[in-house]
């Protein structure tokens, strides 16, 4: 909707010292209008700053960040979170914890973890068990998603009357 806007937004944040970083729009959450058709992907954010701004350089790694970092001419480094047309499920150290204690090991994930019962004990429970079930992790959910054929909006929002949890906002998404 607003992919128009990608070279004023470098600019500014060139401007005010802040690097610049562009998602893909993510099939998560149902008040969306989401389709794969309308997803500015990586390849279009990189055309769109090369016509604008000149040849880009791409850095190797980026670790566990969710943001491939490119660099222009001039220095200015621009972040792409490509999670949609190119899942990094693999490397992703994120998750998430809700303001009632929920946590989420990825953004699609269907449930929670009640945190609640080792939040209020705290210490070395609450570390054992987290590095536990992180170390256990076998989730997928974007490359799973990017696989399946009929892909659509992650939960209708039917779904999320009833679960507010699968509402991204609820989990800082």
């Amino acid at each position: 909707f607003n992919d128009d806007e990608i070279p004023d937004l470098v600019t500014f944040g060139r401007q005010i010292g802040a690097e610049m970083r562009f998602i893909e729009y993510m099939d998560v959450g149902g008040a969306t209008l989401w389709s794969f058709d309308r997803v500015f992907s990586r390849q279009d954010i990189l055309e769109r700053l090369r016509k604008s701004f000149g040849p880009l350089t791409i850095q190797d790694h980026r670790g566990a960040a969710p943001a491939e970092r490119v660099i222009l001419p001039d220095g200015t480094r621009v972040g792409v979170i490509a999670s949609t047309t190119q899942p990094f499920c693999g490397s992703c150290d994120r998750s998430r914890l809700t303001a009632d204690g929920q946590w989420f090991q990825c953004l699609y994930a269907q449930d929670g973890i009640n945190l609640r019962p080792y939040l209020r004990q705290g210490g070395e429970r609450l570390s054992d068990f987290i590095a536990e079930v992180w170390q256990g992790r076998t989730d997928r959910g974007a490359e799973q998603r990017l696989e399946s054929p009929d892909r659509g909006i992650l939960y209708e929002i039917e779904e999320l009357r009833e679960n507010p949890h699968r509402e991204m906002h609820t989990r800082g998404g």
